[in-house]
């Protein structure tokens, strides 16, 4: 876990009990871009990771008692993939997406992946790629059939 920071906040391993949290922010954060609401509905349930993927790596980060943001990994056909990283729309763009990327990054590291996957959102192709990623070609999302940015990170 990395050392809690005021301003950044505590990251910490995500809970059953966090789920429904996680469901509204990343819900929230998704909402964020404009996006309307078939394709929010379509999108919804494939947000959040679920219980049975907790244990792949979900984590959460907490400042003033609030989750303020996540990042979850999940394997898909054998590769290992960053399936999720939001931060509450209202706390974008104040270093908490760069916290959990950090994080996530360490995670991958001590959990033996050497590199790892993002089928990345086009409004958060940018961040990634900012942060090191580079560009893998393209995936269809299961959830919206739209083709998306896979962007990989050498870990």
């Amino acid at each position: 876990m990395n050392p809690p920071t005021p301003k950044r906040g505590e990251i910490r391993e995500a809970t059953v009990d966090d789920l429904p949290e996680l469901r509204d922010l990343a819900y929230r954060s998704k909402a964020h871009w404009g996006y309307d609401q078939e394709f929010m509905d379509a999108v919804a349930p494939s947000l959040a990771p679920t219980s049975e993927e907790l244990p792949e790596g979900v984590f959460v980060l907490v400042r003033d008692e609030r989750i303020e943001g996540f990042c979850a990994f999940k394997t898909k056909s054998g590769s290992v993939f960053l399936e999720s990283l939001f931060v509450a729309p209202e706390r974008i763009r104040h270093g908490i997406g760069e916290h959990l990327w950090d994080h996530a990054v360490d995670f991958a590291r001590r959990a033996g992946h050497p590199s790892f996957l993002i089928e990345s959102d086009p409004n958060a192709e940018g961040f990634y790629l900012r942060m090191g990623a580079r560009s893998a070609g393209e995936i269809v999302s299961r959830a919206s059939g739209r083709t998306l940015p896979l962007l990989r990170y050498e870990a």
